[in-house]
């Protein structure tokens, strides 16, 4: 067993991503994972990703408020609100961007494998 207490989770930057702070969790930083990682991130009002792809599957988790997520594949957009206890998958390759559009805080949980698929 492996423990993170929130008040020891390293911080981490992500590229591309503005008026956020993200938190490992486990993997990585935090700790000893061979498969994923797990994250954290706050979204302050204003905050957001940029629309991005990546090679690998992600997994999101809204614990508090309204976030916005959009996602684009094969040039198809779509757009979706998620409050609390929703979740969302992007798969490899999908473009996905995270956008704050209210005056509270989001706060979100994120899990993806440590490498793409091979």
């Amino acid at each position: 067993m492996h423990v993170t207490r929130l008040a020891d989770a390293p911080a981490y930057e992500a590229p591309n991503h503005f008026d956020m702070r993200c938190l490992r969790l486990q993997g990585k930083e935090a700790g000893p994972s061979t498969q994923m990682w797990m994250g954290m991130s706050q979204i302050l009002p204003g905050g957001r990703t940029g629309l991005d792809g990546s090679p690998m599957e992600k997994l999101y988790l809204v614990l508090e408020g309204q976030l916005t997520l959009v996602g684009e594949r094969d040039g198809e957009r779509e757009e979706q609100e998620l409050g609390p206890h929703d979740s969302c998958r992007f798969a490899p390759g999908e473009k996905r961007q995270l956008l704050n559009r209210t005056n509270r805080p989001v706060l979100v949980a994120l899990v993806m494998p440590m490498a793409p698929p091979t």
